[in-house]
Formats: C-alpha cells, structure tokens, sequence
C-alpha cells in the first residue's frame, strides 16, 4: 500500500526548510506520524480456500460424536469459525458444484449440470482467480480442478497432482508455497480429492491417495444409519434411480448387506481422517510462516456422500447427505465462532463472500450474497428465506430394458424440503425437517400439508422466473401432472 502525503507551504517556505521554523514540524511528521500511519495501515487479507471432494455436512467429530471419527483439525476450524449449519451444494456432483462455486453462478447458467465438460465463456463467467488477480492478489491453485475456465491464466501457480497420492501432493504443494516469502496478498486453494475413495472403496479397487487397512467386524464399525430405508410415499424417480444406481457398475451396492454398509461407512471415516491430517499440514504451514493472523480461512466440500442414507450411495440425489456440504469461515480473532443457521448455496455465495473480504469488486452477473457480516457475527439484512439446489441425474445403469434419467429441482425453506423431479407418475416430495430430520416420510400427497405444497411450488416459480431457469419451469407446468420416463436404450 502506498501512501502519499502532501504539505503545503506558502511560496517563502523552503523545501528542504533548511533555518525555517517549520522544520521541526516537517521533521515530526517525516520521522514520527508517517511511520505510524504506515504500521496502522490496513492490510489486504490473505485466502485460503481448502476444499475436500465427497464430504457430507456432519462427518467431522465435533458433528457427529468421537466414537467413530476423530477430525481434530476441522474440530479446531469449527471451533474457531462460525460454522454454517444450512449450506448446500449448487448441484451435488463434482463439475457441476466446483463451476458455480468458481464463477458464482447456477449450474443451468453454466450449463455443467454433469460432469460434462463445457467451454466457459471468460466473458460471460468471470472466475474467482481472474476476480482476485485484478483486486493485486497472487492466486494459486494445487489439487483437482474440474473446471472449465482457463485455471493457468487465472491461477499462474497451479499444479494438477496425478491420480495416484493425489492428496500428499496436493498438501505438499500448500506447505512449500506457504513457506516462501510473498510480497503481495494471495488467494490459494487446495483442493483434495478424498474422501472421494469411497468410491473406489466401494468397489473393491485400490484406494488411489493410499490404503487405510482392512476393516474390523461389523459389530465394531459405524451403524446403519437411521435413514437407511426408502423414503415413505417417495418419488418415483427415487425409486427407479435406486434401481438404477445400483445396476450400475459406478455404484455396486446392489447386493450390500448390513456388514458391507457398516465397514463401507468405516472406511469413508478413515478416508475423512486422512484428508483432515492434509488439511492440518497445510493450516500448520500457514502457522509457521506467521500468515495466520491476517489470512481467511474458508472450507467446504463440493457435494456429500449418501454412505447408505436411503440405501443410496455417493451422491447426485437430493437427499440431505448428498447436497448438503459442510462451510466453515475462520479468521483469527475477527470470525465469530458459533454456529450460523442462515441458508446458503455455496455455488453463489462463496465468490461474493471472498470478494467482500478481499475489498475486491465482485461481477454484475452474480446473484449470490456475501456471508462476510455472517461470518462476523453482524446482522444481514433480509437474507434469503429459501435456496434452490439442482440436479441432473444420468449416471443410473439400465432398469427394465431402459435408462433413466431425470433433472430435480429442491427447495429448502427454514422448515421445509420441496423436491420436484422432470419424471414419474408421482413426481414431488415434501419434508418436514423439523419433525423428520432423516426425511422418512413424504407430505407431498398429505391433504394437510397441501398449502405448504403450493407455497414451494411458488417460491421455485419465482426462483425459476428471476434466475432464468427454463427446466424449472417446465417441471412446474399443468400443475405439475405426470410424465413417464423415456424408453431410452441403455
């Protein structure tokens, strides 16, 4: 930061004022207020933005209990930042989360509703790293990508770490970048893949950031969890995408009993552990290097994992353990610790939110809002009462002779959850999470909660209207009648 002082004299005084009276004054401000006004400058704050690939809300310790996870790095960040208890992902699949979260915009705006690759328009999508280089910030980017923009141009220091220990790689990357000296602030971001091996877990393969042993009985592994049965009166495209995820060879859980769930949730907690012991190398070099005190920190996941919720695994559905992601903001002795249950989608609300910290301006096209007086523990003026999260489900297998696939739109309001999905004769769901936070049962049918029905339905009308959304609106049309599935070939 540079900082000009101007005096001015009338023209008989002397610069330098060699025998004027006005040197001692001159001298005072020269060699006493001008070195305080530069140590009491404001300094742009460093970023860092850590995220994990696969992560469900709650599966940290300080969440869901020590007995059968210890996370003590993400414990410490939750302690000490105000974790956001009501965040979910723009889409809960990879490309499509990691895009929003990158240019803060939908996934039907981006078009990366799977994991598709699409060519961003720079002109059109403004990315985070090109936001922070233009605000005199050096950006970095270590670990997976899965975007669409050019990340070189717009994160000079990258690197894409091989399949094969990602992760170590990955955190190694942080360390030694954290150790040099910078002359300007920056944005870095590592990115890890686990607990993402759960995947490959799940299907017997080798675990690409590394083994974690054999599993102990099932008596002494996690429990089934509470939700592990369908969803009462749930939606046929539930039903049908049940059949067709587990007929297909991405997820082999068809034949799963109660032990291979149990010791496949044993092992998605080892692969969590893993990753928190990275993420702990990475905040410990942020130490070291006397960085902590004046830098961001900001975790979350792309999307969750379902590890049995509704006998489904992975993610892509709209159930609470795949959309909802975990969010913790941390800055040393100006976060507010606590808990924050204000409604977020971290597919638009993370780029305002760094930004705002940043001092940096954020696009005209974002319609996300900055957590930043959230994060603080100030008030935010009437925030949001709902978010909207998509979906684009197409990796089932085939079920009767055909594949399904169909696009869901969800609704989280303070209390509710409306999903509505482009196909089945039965096409909507409603839970009551304040009473049913395992989403058990579905309302949508009930008479009694008809009203409350109507009232979602039009709140993703008006989402659908204000944000361009022409796939929510066509789910929405003739009072949302039924539309069989496509007969289409696997």
């Amino acid at each position: 930061m540079k900082i000009i002082i101007c005096l001015t004299a009338g023209p008989h005084v002397q610069w330098p004022p060699e025998n004027n009276p006005m040197k001692r004054i001159f001298h005072f401000i020269a060699c006493i207020l001008l070195p305080a006004v530069m140590l009491g400058a404001p300094q742009k704050p460093n970023v860092l933005f850590i995220i994990t690939d696969q992560q469900f809300a709650d599966a940290m310790s300080c969440r869901m209990g020590s007995r059968y996870i210890h996370t003590p790095v993400l414990d410490g960040l939750a302690r000490d930042g105000m974790f956001f208890t009501r965040a979910y992902s723009a889409n809960p699949l990879c490309m499509p989360s990691r895009n929003s979260m990158f240019t803060g915009r939908y996934p039907h705006e981006t078009r990366v509703t799977r994991n598709n690759e699409i060519k961003l328009d720079p002109a059109e999508f403004v990315d985070l790293g090109a936001c922070f280089q233009r605000a005199g910030y050096q950006t970095a980017y270590f670990g997976k990508r899965h975007l669409f923009f050019n990340v070189e141009k717009s994160f000079p220091i990258t690197i894409n770490p091989p399949m094969t220990n990602h992760d170590i790689a990955t955190a190694a990357s942080a360390v030694d970048f954290l150790s040099q000296k910078h002359d300007q602030p920056f944005l870095l971001v590592v990115s890890f893949k686990n607990p993402h091996n759960v995947c490959e877990l799940s299907r017997g393969q080798d675990l690409p950031d590394g083994e974690i042993g054999a599993p102990p009985p099932p008596e002494n592994c996690p429990p089934l969890p509470a939700n592990f049965a369908p969803q009462q009166d749930e939606p046929d495209t539930m039903t049908i995408m049940r059949k067709g995820y587990q007929a297909s060879p991405l997820f082999p859980v068809g034949n799963y009993t109660e032990a291979h769930w149990r010791q496949l949730r044993w092992g998605y907690c080892r692969l969590i552990e893993k990753v928190d012991a990275q993420i702990g190398e990475v905040l410990g070099a942020l130490r070291r290097a006397g960085l902590e005190d004046n830098t961001i920190v900001v975790f979350t996941s792309d999307h969750g994992e379902c590890a049995g919720a509704h006998d489904f695994i992975q993610k892509t559905v709209l159930y609470e353990e795949s959309a909802r992601v975990p969010l913790i903001i941390s800055f040393k002795g100006r976060a507010k610790a606590g808990l924050c249950d204000k409604l977020v989608n971290t597919g638009v609300d993370i780029m305002p939110t760094l930004l705002d910290f940043a001092g940096a301006p954020v696009p005209p096209k974002l319609t996300g809002r900055s957590l930043r007086p959230l994060a603080l523990g100030q008030p935010a003026a009437d925030w949001r009462d709902f978010v909207v999260v998509e979906d684009d489900m197409d990796q089932a297998g085939p079920v009767d002779g055909f594949t399904p696939s169909a696009l869901g739109r969800m609704v989280r309001t303070d209390r509710y959850k409306y999903c509505i999905y482009s196909r089945g004769l039965k096409r909507e769901s409603l839970v009551d999470l304040q009473t049913d936070p395992d989403e058990a049962k579905n309302l949508a049918g009930d008479p009694a909660f008809r009203a409350i029905l109507l009232e979602h339905r039009a709140l993703l009308a008006r989402f659908a209207k204000e944000h361009n959304d022409p796939q929510a609106i066509a789910m929405l049309a003739d009072d949302v009648k039924p539309v069989p599935f496509r007969k289409k070939k696997p």
